[in-house]
């Protein structure tokens, strides 16, 4: 839509990288200030967040160029662009680079995985918000009412109405925040929140590439993103089940307790 916001000498700040900008510093704040009212170590919270970054841009470009693998072979420098991710890979990263990360730092997985995944949908949105102003992940042509019209997009049809997609992406994400957030107040049960957040994704995203026009990859009928959603949905659905029978729940306290005193509370709501 806008993606040059501002431009000094030769450094030109552009909306999407921005909007990146924006979700990663909006999820680590409402990551750390949850963080510290479950007595989780402020410090791990900021380390999981760089890491899942990282590795979650590092394999989003590499599932693309799996997916766009003849581009990526005339063109190998195409790695290092600022554009071209497939957001399934970032997160398949992010959550592996976490996985390892407590394990290094000797701490609970799931307790943090379950901390953070509220704070993904948010830097999602943005993330989205991001792509709108880029033009990139366009919807189909359409007369309808919120149609929007780019007009200097380097990835968008320009001179034509399209379906928002990006923004109706942002939405949903935004609210798969917001239930995620009341899922995690109202239950205990360690590994509920994240595989609901991978159903929700799941389904949200599926019914968002019915509607999109951008060049992507695709399985058959479905685009790349549909395919591995269908997965993705059914591994949700099996650690939401699994979630359920396990004993092992989440202790809440508030911001005044000691870190401790959270991690007795867990300690003795743990079966081994």
């Amino acid at each position: 839509m806008y993606n040059d916001w501002l431009t000094i000498g030769p450094v030109t700040i552009h909306g999407y990288g921005a909007c990146i900008a924006i979700g990663l510093l909006l999820a680590l704040f409402q990551a750390s200030h949850r963080g510290k009212k479950r007595g989780l170590n402020d410090d791990i919270v900021y380390g999981i967040v760089f890491v899942a970054a990282v590795f979650g841009f590092l394999f989003a470009k590499v599932m693309y160029c799996l997916v766009e693998w003849k581009s990526f072979i005339q063109n190998p420098l195409s790695f290092i662009s600022s554009s071209g991710f497939v957001v399934y890979g970032g997160i398949t990263g992010g959550i592996l680079a976490v996985m390892l990360y407590c394990k290094i730092k000797k701490v609970k997985f799931i307790d943090y995985l379950e901390l953070c995944m509220p704070s993904v949908a948010l830097a999602q949105a943005f993330g989205r918000v991001g792509c709108f102003f880029a033009g990139c992940c366009y919807g189909r042509e359409t007369d309808c009412a919120i149609g929007v019209t780019f007009h200097n997009s380097l990835y968008a049809p320009n001179g034509v109405k399209l379906i928002p997609t990006q923004l109706i992406s942002a939405g949903g994400d935004l609210l798969n925040m917001a239930l995620l957030l009341f899922i995690a107040k109202h239950t205990k049960k360690k590994g509920t929140v994240t595989a609901c957040y991978i159903m929700f994704y799941s389904v949200g995203r599926y019914l968002v590439e019915m509607l999109r026009a951008d060049e992507r990859g695709s399985v058959g009928a479905l685009s790349t993103s549909q395919f591995y959603g269908i997965f993705s949905l059914v591994l949700g659905v099996a650690i939401f089940v699994f979630a359920q029978t396990r004993k092992s729940t989440v202790a809440e306290v508030s911001a005044e307790e000691p870190a401790e005193a959270a991690v007795e509370e867990v300690k003795e709501n743990e079966t081994v």
